[in-house]
């Protein structure tokens, strides 16, 4: 039920993304999600794509640097609470969220949130048993 997820290391400089997402569609991945965090010098690009190996495959040939983390994926009901529902089970369970993001699909109302949190494996034991519905990579891959 895990998500695999990849991150590139960036320069913090003009045409850098433009860079990663022309190779990736050169490649004909298609990214799921992202979330892009910066500093002054470099960002950090988290990418869900639909083929992961190739990805990093492609990107390292490119010269970037990339790594991949294990990340947790579960359905956020669209109405108020729905995200503070799933955080307060995490907290409940003194699972910390390092940081999170909104996928780019979503299924049926719902949004899928992507989290990165300090135990995967409770963390999905946890979600599931509050009735959360967590979604598994491959299932993510194809959305």
């Amino acid at each position: 039920m895990q998500v695999e997820q990849i991150s590139v290391f960036l320069e913090n400089k003009t045409g850098r993304l433009s860079e990663v997402t022309g190779i990736l569609a050169e490649a004909q991945i298609n990214i799921r999600a992202l979330a892009l965090a910066d500093t002054s010098d470099f960002g950090v690009l988290r990418l869900i794509v639909d083929n992961n190996e190739r990805a990093i495959t492609v990107l390292k040939e490119n010269g970037f640097t990339v790594g991949k983390t294990e990340v947790v994926a579960a359905q956020v009901k669209d109405l108020p609470g729905g995200l503070h529902h799933i955080l307060e089970a995490l907290r409940a369970a003194t699972i910390n969220v390092e940081y999170m993001y909104a996928s780019l699909r979503h299924t049926g109302k719902d949004t899928v949130m992507i989290f990165r949190v300090d135990n995967v494996s409770s963390a999905i034991d946890v979600l599931k048993k509050d009735g959360i519905e967590v979604i598994d990579g491959p299932l993510l891959y194809k959305m």
